[in-house]
């Protein structure tokens, strides 16, 4: 989901909701803790540099069960964090605390906000020497990269 995208969601709604991708609410009395922008600058294992940017939303939660995050009020945040966020219109990640702090993407339903799995993956295929996936034998799927195997 985009910034935009969010925003236009935001509008119609009365209240918000977020839920895992397990289907489990996250309790209403969240927080927006952070709004950041972050830059990963990094080589992948081809030797090829990237740098992917996203909009970053930290959500929390505490023993403040009557806090309530109404729309407007997220709206306000949005507006507030603009000036440091710019205005391209970024992809959104979301971090959530569970055992460790998750990292989703996110979309939504119409109705509540959604926690999407976020997967990684090797961006220099070719150079790993992984097969397309058009070409793929079920049993490959299970592969993993090894030392010494010329993957990374």
């Amino acid at each position: 989901m985009k910034i935009s995208e969010l925003k236009q969601a935001l509008v119609g709604l009365a209240a918000i909701g977020f839920r895992l991708p397990d289907g489990t609410a996250l309790p209403a009395h969240f927080h927006v803790t952070e709004v950041g922008l972050v830059t990963k600058h990094f080589i992948d294992c081809g030797g090829v540099e990237r740098k992917e940017t996203v909009a970053n939303f930290q959500l929390w939660e505490a023993g403040d069960y009557d806090h309530r995050l109404a729309p407007q009020k997220f709206l306000h945040i949005l507006q507030l964090s603009a000036r440091m966020l710019g205005s391209e219109d970024l992809d959104i990640e979301v971090e959530y605390q569970q055992a460790t702090i998750g990292k989703f993407g996110l979309a939504f339903d119409g109705h509540d906000f959604l926690l999407t799995p976020k997967q990684t993956a090797c961006l220099a295929q070719a150079a790993c020497g992984i097969p397309s996936a058009a070409f793929v034998l079920p049993q490959l799927l299970v592969a993993a990269c090894t030392p010494g195997g010329g993957c990374c």
